[in-house]
């Protein structure tokens, strides 16, 4: 670290946790004080109670160099997501790797909007299909949620698709979830009763405008959406048709400003519009679809 080692040998857990946030402080880094009691739960393999509960206890050299590690990882801009390698998703935890995007809390959007919206005729089994599923989040919140349900999700990404299915098996949902490789929704029968994606939404030209926690760190194909950012519903909403299973309903995370563009490729592609759903902003961030 820049501070000079703290007196008398190895520093406390409370001593090292407000030298991080000092260090991050000064680094620019929003929420020092919560990433750095994050980072260092997760460098000592304990619960934040146990900062609390034994704020003296002495760091081993290891731990201190797994701490020092983090740190310069987090002050070089990586998310705490990405060093710890998880992210806490619908109150569940999933794993990432590079190939998956890291899930934000504004696509839980999603998941209370298709949960709202979600409708089996009588004596069907709810069947779920999930299109550029990635970590596999949204399928397995929505599965989470809905005992009697099975659910497929796709991506291009085998790198991804390990994940989605790792996550799977942690969660105890393996027996009701499976993944594959595929171009989004091609080659695939319909009678799906709910089709949700987080596509990528980013005009190609934006993306080195993001931040630089989302832009050097998430997959670029996880957010390239094209010129202006839509190529993927365009595909989306063409595929709908033959994916979807009589009352079945579609819904799509979309990006800022990209309402009005979105109504008009629903209705081209001859879907109606069952609602606009916003996030925790208050910004319009969720379209639910239906055949006309």
């Amino acid at each position: 670290m820049s501070e000079a080692p703290l007196a008398g040998g190895l520093p406390s857990r409370e001593d090292m946790r407000r030298q991080m946030a000092a260090e991050l402080a000064r680094g620019g880094i929003e929420n020092p004080a919560l990433d750095a009691r994050l980072l260092l739960c997760a460098a000592l393999s304990v619960e934040d109670i146990a900062l609390i509960s034994a704020p003296e206890e002495k760091l081993s050299a290891e731990e201190q160099e797994t701490v020092e590690a983090y740190l310069q990882r987090r002050l070089a801009g990586e998310p705490v997501s990405r060093i710890l390698g998880r992210r806490e998703f619908w109150g569940l935890s999933f794993g990432l790797n590079e190939a998956t995007l890291d899930p934000r809390p504004d696509s839980e959007t999603l998941v209370e909007t298709a949960l709202r919206h979600f409708n089996v005729p009588k004596g069907e089994s709810p069947r779920l299909l999930d299109l550029g599923t990635g970590s596999g989040c949204l399928l397995l919140a929505l599965l989470h949620e809905l005992e009697n349900a099975w659910g497929l999700g796709t991506d291009r990404s085998e790198k991804a698709l390990r994940m989605a299915r790792q996550n799977a098996a942690a969660l105890g949902l393996g027996g009701r979830a499976a993944f594959t490789c595929a171009d989004w929704g091609a080659a695939l029968r319909g009678g799906f009763h709910l089709m949700v994606s987080n596509p990528p939404y980013i005009p190609g030209a934006d993306i080195e405008r993001l931040q630089r926690e989302v832009r050097a760190h998430d997959p670029r194909a996880a957010l390239d959406g094209g010129l202006d950012g839509l190529d993927p519903y365009r595909i989306l909403f063409a595929q709908f048709d033959g994916l979807a299973g009589d009352g079945g309903i579609g819904v799509f995370e979309f990006g800022a400003g990209q309402e009005d563009a979105l109504f008009a490729l629903a209705r081209e592609a001859g879907l109606r519009v069952i609602e606009t759903a916003c996030d925790l902003g208050g910004k319009p961030r969720v379209l639910a679809v239906c055949k006309v």
